[in-house]
């Protein structure tokens, strides 16, 4: 029986606007040039205002919409009167300089050419308003980082030149940065704006609560989740970030803040937590009691709004602790929360409890005595809090007589490689110093430890006939349903099937568990992952809901409001029949020139864990789930599939998998992705420590792992291959994203090959197997198959109705060649054709695209042919005198299952057919 339920895109959005608002940090204000009035004249520079990012490019932004709302629309929404003459000579200036999307993957550049201002448009914009927004955007993503060059971090030559020109006209001059991760602020001290807010990526909503905060419906309450360095060699990380091979994290656990405040507090623009309001808040501390036993704190804060309008403000509370044998950062985050809207000299009293586990350090040496355990060494922790980590003050302090041992681990994943490492030493006065010291170098034996720890083999038992639902029901154990799986259905379900793959909603990233008829049979549902983690991608053109980047969420410092707009987020997946949203992205903002920087939270541990458990708490609203990503050390997109991250055990505890710990260990998470690359000397998707002795072992974690797609895994001192699935299934990893069919040895893997020759146990095999039903069993694919499943109506919005159905789509078989005819329905401008491929030769084709036009020779009209929801192929037709023309290019169609889109650009084409030949 199906439960109905209710989508309302409305709140949907109104929601996300909430968010975006809270998100948006203003760093400067002077002279209250914000907020504007009701009713104001403003100019609106920048060819942004018409081309707002709502998120970074690859696969956590490619959520198709029905409508990016920009910062105009919110303008013009709140009442702002704008200049629609500059308006218009934007607009006539970029029909002849379009925007660049790119063609391919990775190829959208960071930003646009700006349009050249002349003297007399600054002349003419003035005489219209005394207020200017300037609007700087860039963007970047997967698989490819950000660059020290104008127009990528740093401000290009045209921008530059838009600045200087209206602040030498205008009297008010406001800079809104649409970006996803932190550029090079340096030029406005030149240029001095009078307000400066980062305004990030907020999804399609994003320009929307952008002007709220503008207009001061809601005054700005969001806060630096990254410290603001003055230039990029300020940052400890930069000498060892960007190579093609390997990169020593030889910062270690002075990542961000906790660097600059311990070793460099001149070299900060804006310290971790920094935000303004539009109003004052005084912030006090109250009652405060250490409860030993339960190795906690409760800390009561009361916050003040001393100023004149409402707001809200964000308490952050950092511990300090002694200096010790280990060396510590001066400040860390331990604790935070936002208070409700308070109106003007309205007070609220904050709780908050930080765990000894926020302020635990990890000792990889053994100079406390307990090697490889958490501990918090003895001497006196003193307790901060503020509006930032800088200008926090002392609040509280506690005095422990003795080492506390939290939890003695075993050792796991060492470096093998030797290195040198930042460490703080006590000096006199109260700033300790910088040196560098040996990081301690794995003395483990791998193999003998995988050994010690194979699981039991389940005799295998072919006389039975259970399916899933026995198991769920309690009828038989898990044991004797895995007992029935064959040696190929094994090496089958450890095979996700994608991109695209037509047993699940079509455009969607992949399909796992009954991906054979034979495991379909013995009832394991087919469960279905998507993109994200800024929103849905579906490649087959259908629209979902774009969701703010993962930084403006971190930014809003609000737990409470992020779960809630994720609970939205859940029931749209319901609706989509998506079980897994491929977010939220937990990777550490190690270095500003990051690519995926914007999908990802802070710079910050802490705050990373406990904004992803807001997501995922969201996504558990109605039943599905996230897969969080990258597991771990994904800090760089350049050479991402090779490069390996050289980093000590304690860096790894305490800041590359403390955010993974917390959601892992307060049961929020039952979904790993790993990443394309290697952690000391071993690609994750094949790394037993990380995947089984970290993970399962020492966290306690029960559900499944997957690798990224089309990953890479090895063994010590083997190359890393896309085919050796048994290094994967050793580890623990339990799924290998994606093969074109699962059903059949497609991507040529090892597994059966390594099952006959022993390296390779089926125990492992059915280890995972069981893993994998687990999660299949408890999904909401496993409701469905049993027609327990939801209905979920839209209303209220441009999405309406349902999504496409798996069924919906009609796969054509490709074999070798087929030509499709289009002249179905006029190709105008905005036209999708949806075209639903199983192509049985994968590999190079040639595309020919035939139409024909009566417009002049010197009109261009453009096409668009997207596969995998990327641009690959642009189609440029001229007027062709009504005659038939076709053109032809390569593409390679690596996909079993491909969904392909072919989107018309312009009007004055009559398209006729589209043909596919294999090359």
């Amino acid at each position: 029986m199906q439960n109905e339920k209710t989508l309302d895109w409305k709140e949907y959005m109104e929601v996300s606007r909430e968010l975006v608002s809270e998100g948006c940090i203003l760093l400067e204000n002077r002279n209250a040039a914000l907020p504007i009035d009701e009713g104001s004249k403003v100019s609106v520079f920048g060819r942004i205002q018409t081309h707002y990012y709502k998120s970074g490019t690859g696969s956590g932004g490619m959520v198709n919409v029905t409508k990016v709302y920009g910062i105009l629309d919110g303008l013009k929404d709140s009442g702002i009167v704008i200049n629609e003459g500059l308006l218009a000579e934007y607009e006539s200036w970029e029909a002849e300089h379009p925007f660049d999307e790119g063609v391919g993957w990775g190829t959208e550049p960071w930003s646009q050419p700006e349009m050249p201002l002349t003297k007399e448009q600054i002349v003419r914009a003035r005489e219209f308003s005394d207020t200017a927004i300037v609007i700087i955007g860039r963007t970047a993503g997967e698989d490819k980082d950000i660059k020290d060059i104008p127009g990528a971090y740093r401000l290009a030559e045209e921008e530059i030149a838009m600045l200087d020109g209206v602040r030498a006209a205008f009297p008010r001059m406001i800079v809104l940065l649409n970006i996803g991760s932190l550029i090079d602020l340096n030029y406005f001290d030149r240029c001095v704006p009078d307000a400066l807010m980062i305004v990030w990526q907020g999804g399609m909503v994003g320009g929307l609560g952008t002007a709220d905060v503008l207009c001061g419906k809601a005054s700005p309450s969001g806060k630096l989740t990254d410290t603001v360095a003055y230039t990029l060699e300020d940052h400890p990380s930069h000498p060892y970030f960007g190579d093609k091979d390997r990169n020593f994290y030889s910062e270690d656990i002075f990542v961000g803040y906790r660097y600059f405040e311990t070793f460099a507090k001149d070299k900060v623009r804006y310290p971790f937590g920094y935000g303004l309001s539009y109003t004052d808040f005084a912030i006090s501390g109250g009652n405060f009691k250490h409860e030993p036993e339960k190795k906690s704190l409760e800390l009561q804060v009361l916050v003040k709004n001393t100023g004149t309008v409402a707001g809200k403000e964000v308490v952050q509370v950092y511990g300090k602790a002694p200096q010790g044998k280990l060396g510590k950062a001066s400040r860390v985050l331990c604790g935070f929360g936002k208070t409700k809207t308070l109106t003007p000299g309205e007070e609220e009293t904050m709780t908050i409890t930080v765990s000894y586990d926020a302020l635990a350090s990890y000792d990889d040496e053994g100079v406390t005595g307990y090697e490889d355990a958490f501990l918090l060494e003895e001497g006196t922790y003193e307790i901060f809090a503020g509006d930032n980590v800088r200008t926090a003050s002392k609040m509280a302090e506690f005095t422990l007589p003795e080492i506390v041992v939290l939890e003695q681990m075993e050792s796991a994943l060492a470096p093998v490689l030797p290195m040198k490492r930042m460490k703080a030493v006590a000096a006199e006065g109260d700033a300790p110093v910088v040196v560098f010291a040996d990081c301690p170098v794995s003395d483990i034996d791998e193999k003998q430890r995988r050994l010690d720890g194979m699981p039991a083999e389940i005799k295998q038992n072919f006389t039975t006939s259970y399916v899933l639902e026995d198991v769920k029901c309690g009828k038989v154990s898990m044991d004797d349903f895995i007992a029935q799986f064959t040696d190929d259905d094994l090496a089958c379900i450890v095979r996700g099937e994608g991109m695209g793959s037509a047993l699940v909603t079509p455009g969607t990233a992949s399909a796992f568990g009954g991906v054979s008829e034979h495991l379909r049979e013995m009832g394991i549902p087919c469960v279905c992952c998507d993109d994200g983690p800024s929103g849905m991608r579906l490649d087959s053109g259908e629209k979902a809901f774009s969701l703010p980047c993962g930084t403006m969420v971190a930014a809003s410092f609000n737990e409470e409001l992020t779960q809630r707009l994720y609970a939205f987020t859940s029931l749209e997946m319901v609706a989509n029949k998506v079980e897994c949203l491929l977010g939220p992205g937990m990777n550490i903002h190690r270095h500003p020139l990051n690519g995926r920087n914007f999908e990802y939270f802070s710079e910050d541990p802490f705050m990373t864990g406990k904004m992803a458990g807001a997501c995922l708490r969201g996504l558990a609203t109605h039943g599905v789930t996230g897969t969080v990503k990258h597991f771990c050390g994904n800090n760089q997109e350049y050479s991402r599939l090779d490069v390996d991250a050289v980093i000590s055990k304690r860096a790894l505890r305490e800041i590359y998998l403390k955010g993974f710990e917390m959601i892992v260990r307060a049961g929020e998470v039952s979904s790993v992705m790993t990443t394309y690359g290697a952690v000391n000397g071993l690609w994750t998707a094949g790394n037993y420590d990380l995947n089984t002795m970290i993970l399962r072992k020492q966290w306690g974690f029960e559900g499944i792992v997957m690798t990224d797609w089309w990953a890479k895994t090895n063994t010590r001192t083997e190359e890393a291959s896309k085919t050796n699935f048994a290094a994967m299934v050793r580890a623990q990893n339990d799924l290998y994203m994606v093969v074109a069919d699962s059903s059949v040895n497609a991507h040529g893997d090892n597994t059966m090959e390594s099952l006959e020759n022993g390296t390779l146990k089926r125990a492992e095999l059915q280890r995972c197997a069981a893993n994998i039903c687990r999660f299949a069993m408890n999904s909401k694919a496993m409701e469905r198959l049993l027609n327990r499943g939801d209905k979920v109506t839209i209303i209220n919005g441009e999405k309406e109705g349902g999504f496409m159905e798996a069924s919906d789509a009609q796969y054509q078989k490709l074999d070798g060649e087929i030509t499709i005819r289009l002249d179905d329905r006029e190709s105008k401008a905005g036209t999708d054709y949806i075209m639903p491929l199983d192509i049985v030769h994968t590999g190079m084709y040639e595309v020919t695209l035939t139409g024909k036009s009566n417009m002049t020779e010197v009109a261009q009209m453009s096409c668009t042919l997207f596969y995998t929801g990327v641009p690959f192929i642009s189609y440029t037709f001229h007027g062709t005198g009504g005659k038939s023309v076709s053109i032809s290019k390569q593409m390679d169609c690596h996909n079993r299952f491909g969904l392909f889109r072919l989107n018309v650009g312009s009007n004055g084409l009559e398209l006729e057919s589209i043909t596919f030949r294999k090359v």
